[in-house]
């Protein structure tokens, strides 16, 4: 029974890792129907190339950071050395078990995904080359170790320690609320306030291909189940509430932007019900296992709501945040993170009960501090990182380039052919053209009433 177990769990978490994978191009295409018509491959190269950096780190030394036994055993960055190039990955588990290199490969997307995130904030005038440095560096200094906190557990018979989040703290982050959104949220606030508002700015271009931006929401709407569910680890009662939860929170994320949406605009529009529906995602990621169904909707409402009138404060505060990665990914995270504190229902996988369930303001105090220790240290590391690659190599694109566009003037490639095809005819003689016009006015002229 225990080998068939794992052999089940294993089957789950394959799939879920799939399906995962499909969040890459998804996100590319969510944010490449958001910029405009010059910009559309860049987007794509940035969350591709985000994907292909932070995969090879994690291969070498990546994985031992995150999941490896935590240096000094203080819970702030596992031993890098200790899995080292992933060779002993390899080796099955003693016993019947998740195979680790499926859960190395499982966490590589993660790692992936939430540097690509980044990207959506500075859209239209980041350097390519600058952009695949800054993912590498931030990755290694910044994900890994955040990931280490929140991802890395102690072993059952204490021989391996992890993170002071999950351990020490115990605060719950289900799939990734601080390590992956919040984490990426307040790192996009930093970069931009480095790298500087787009020359369009406050007018930029309007999204030149929303049914692209709609496709790319459902593809990540539905890799946001494996991201999830997958993040249960096994295949059963915890992973049903856990994708049940997830797809409450979207629905009402989706009718909590509209409405808001309604209210101050006079109309729902596609953008609107794609950017509710991640949202509401977001806010769902950290409590998914934690919170009943009904609070997966007071969670995912709350998040399109909220959100929606979050994305407009940029344009008071003077932050050019392209395509809303604060306003979506840092507020839903912490809004999401922190609800944990009131929602949280001890018949939810995680066992644990909030402020309105009768637990007090323990688990509520508990998600504060996961989310400020969080935001404090990816903010000041990722400042100094974009301050360092902009001083070396320069983050940003001659003003020249950004209004060329970045697909032809960096990648060499458009996105849509733009040329008009012109049809070309054999001369015709002069003769024979004076002979056919004056064979049409005859004609013309025999047709013709006769005058009274």
């Amino acid at each position: 029974m225990t080998e068939a177990l794992a052999a089940a769990n294993t089957a789950w978490i394959l799939a879920a890792f799939a399906v995962v994978s499909l969040m890459v191009p998804g996100l590319a295409m969510f944010y490449g129907g958001m910029v405009g018509i010059k910009n559309t491959l860049n987007m794509a190269m940035m969350t591709f190339g985000a994907f292909a950096v932070v995969g090879v780190l994690w291969i070498v030394f990546g994985y031992s950071a995150v999941l490896g036994d935590s240096l000094g055993g203080i819970g702030l960055l596992g031993n890098p050395l200790e899995y080292f190039g992933s060779a002993d990955l390899l080796t099955a588990p003693a016993e019947p078990a998740l195979p680790p290199a499926l859960v190395s490969g499982f966490q590589l997307l993660f790692a992936a995904i939430t540097v690509a995130l980044i990207s959506g904030a500075v859209a239209d005038r980041m350097k390519f080359g600058a952009w695949m440095l800054f993912a590498g560096l931030w990755a290694t200094l910044v994900y890994f170790p955040v990931a280490h906190w929140v991802f890395a557990f102690d072993s059952a018979d204490g021989s391996v320690l992890g993170g002071w989040i999950a351990n020490t703290l115990g605060a719950i982050d289900f799939a990734g609320g601080t390590a992956v959104h919040v984490n990426a949220g307040i790192a996009a606030l930093a970069l931009v306030l480095v790298l500087g508002k787009r020359g369009v700015f406050p007018n930029p271009p309007r999204p030149h291909n929303l049914p692209l931006t709609v496709l790319g929401a459902g593809i990540l709407f539905f890799g946001w189940f494996g991201f999830n569910g997958g993040s249960a680890l096994a295949a059963g009662n915890s992973a049903s509430v856990v994708v049940l939860n997830t797809v409450a929170a979207a629905a009402a994320g989706i009718c909590g932007w509209l409405v808001v949406e309604k209210l101050r605009e006079g109309r729902a529009t596609s953008l609107g019900a794609s950017s509710g529906l991640i949202a509401a995602l977001v806010g769902i990621t950290p409590a998914c296992g934690a919170v009943s169904p009904m609070g997966a909707l007071i969670i995912g409402a709350a998040a399109g709501a909220v959100c929606c009138f979050a994305v407009s404060l940029k344009f008071r505060f003077g932050v050019d945040d392209s395509l809303d990665v604060v306003g979506i990914h840092l507020v839903g995270g912490i809004l999401g993170t922190l609800l944990i504190g009131l929602l949280a229902d001890p018949a939810a996988p995680n066992g644990v009960a909030g402020l309105f369930y009768g637990g007090g303001v323990d688990v509520l105090w508990r998600q504060a501090v996961a989310v400020l220790a969080v935001l404090a240290y990816t903010f000041v590391v990722t400042l100094i990182l974009a301050k360092v690659v902009d001083l070396t190599m320069g983050l940003r694109v001659p003003a020249e380039t950004e209004q060329e566009g970045l697909d032809a003037s960096i990648h060499g490639e458009t996105a849509y052919v733009m040329e008009v095809a012109t049809l070309t005819t054999a001369p015709v003689p002069a003769d024979a053209a004076v002979a056919a016009a004056e064979s049409i006015t005859a004609e013309a002229a025999a047709k013709a009433p006769a005058a009274d």
